[in-house]
């Protein structure tokens, strides 16, 4: 189990997009709170012509008595109802407004994320233990030392606004009410804007802040990457397995071809590779099928069968079984093995057709191979 000591390493952008798809992604608190607040204000300050004249024609219904609102007294409260309808209607078209601006900070700040794991009941969180230590993680600490230093400046700035205008709003009351409250409004929206103000400088530190915080939390020890690497490569030892299973099908799939070769090479007992070559449309001899034990009897069975002659060249049939694939034209540092086989070859067949004399017993006397390509010699074992 890896420490928090032992995560040095920055996260991977696979590990960014399974935290994303689990629902973690940086949001700005800070951010959201001045877009709800921008928005509503923004609102305010547009309809606010609009809603003051509405509120002094409300208040100046509202408090006017005459002698037929005496005669019926349940008038008032259907002046009442209608002023109620309206102030609900104010107040959802804000709740409506603080909703979209909040959801519009939190796409802004970390994009759409849809996933139900952030709500799914997860028992380690009635751990207290737990508990107390997420409240004093750095990221916590570090969100409750900023909300102190936010609510201190909110709370400056406020106070500071109120103290130098007190005297002047205390003289509204004597001025009529219409110019009072609007001289009130103006007075309360320069003191909004003012909050704002101090809310985008705290949104502007937020943001990266946030970024930083969630990408510190992602870090990765060395033995998380090596893990998510073989996870997402495919574990080596797997790999080489797999490779080697489809060798052998491939290889089993070829024997097949063997009636078609010009010549089988075999080690002799270990290995055989049946290789052929047309002048027309080969630049080099192929290997068209190849194996070892059992496989390599196979091949030489089935050359036998198919008068497809089989040489012993045990070094030549070494080198061309690692190193040359099948249906490929065979490595250029065993040209000349080979074209010593070759031209055997077609001595052989040319002295069976009655055309030539019988070539000598040992099929390629002086062919070379390179010792680094024989994988039984100890150059090729070192490399």
């Amino acid at each position: 189990m890896d420490s928090s000591q032992d995560k040095q390493l920055p996260a991977t952008e696979r590990r960014l997009q399974k935290a994303r798809e689990d629902g973690q992604t940086p949001r700005s608190q800070d951010l959201s709170h001045l877009a709800v607040l921008g928005a509503c204000a923004a609102a305010l300050w547009i309809f606010f012509p609009a809603m003051l004249d509405a509120l002094v024609r409300g208040m100046d219904q509202q408090f006017t008595f005459d002698a037929s609102t005496m005669r019926a007294p349940a008038s008032m409260f259907t002046r009442l109802q209608a002023m109620l309808f309206i102030g609900l209607a104010i107040s959802l078209a804000a709740a409506l407004l603080a909703a979209v601006a909040a959801v519009a900070s939190a796409l802004g700040s970390g994009g759409w994320v849809f996933s139900l794991k952030p709500i799914a009941p997860q028992f380690n969180r009635l751990s207290p233990l737990q508990g107390v230590k997420n409240l004093c993680s750095r990221e916590k600490l570090a969100n409750l030392g900023k909300m102190l230093l936010l609510a201190t400046a909110l709370i400056y700035v406020a106070w500071k606004y109120m103290a130098t205008s007190a005297e002047r709003m205390a003289q509204l009351v004597l001025q009529p009410s219409a110019p009072s409250l609007r001289h009130a409004g103006e007075w309360i929206g320069g003191g909004i804007a003012l909050l704002l103000l101090v809310v985008l400088v705290f949104a502007l530190v937020d943001v990266p802040l946030q970024r930083y915080l969630h990408k510190s939390r992602l870090k990765m020890s060395h033995e998380e990457v090596k893990q998510e690497h073989k996870e997402s490569d495919g574990n080596p030892e797997t790999k080489r397995r797999q490779r080697q299973k489809q060798r052998e099908v491939s290889e089993r799939a070829s024997v097949s071809a063997v009636p078609n070769a010009d010549f089988v090479v075999m080690n002799p007992t270990h290995y055989a590779v049946a290789l052929k070559y047309d002048e027309a449309s080969m630049s080099a001899p192929q290997v068209i099928s190849k194996g070892t034990d059992l496989l390599a009897f196979r091949i030489r069975d089935l050359a036998q069968e198919h008068a497809v002659p089989v040489l012993r060249s045990p070094m030549l049939a070494r080198a061309l079984y690692a190193h040359a694939d099948l249906d490929q034209p065979i490595p250029a540092q065993l040209y000349t093995a080979v074209a010593q086989v070759l031209a055997y070859v077609y001595r052989l067949k040319a002295a069976l057709r009655g055309a030539g004399p019988m070539p000598g017993a040992e099929p390629v006397p002086d062919a070379h191979i390179p010792p680094e390509l024989d994988p039984h010699s100890p150059q090729a074992q070192r490399h």
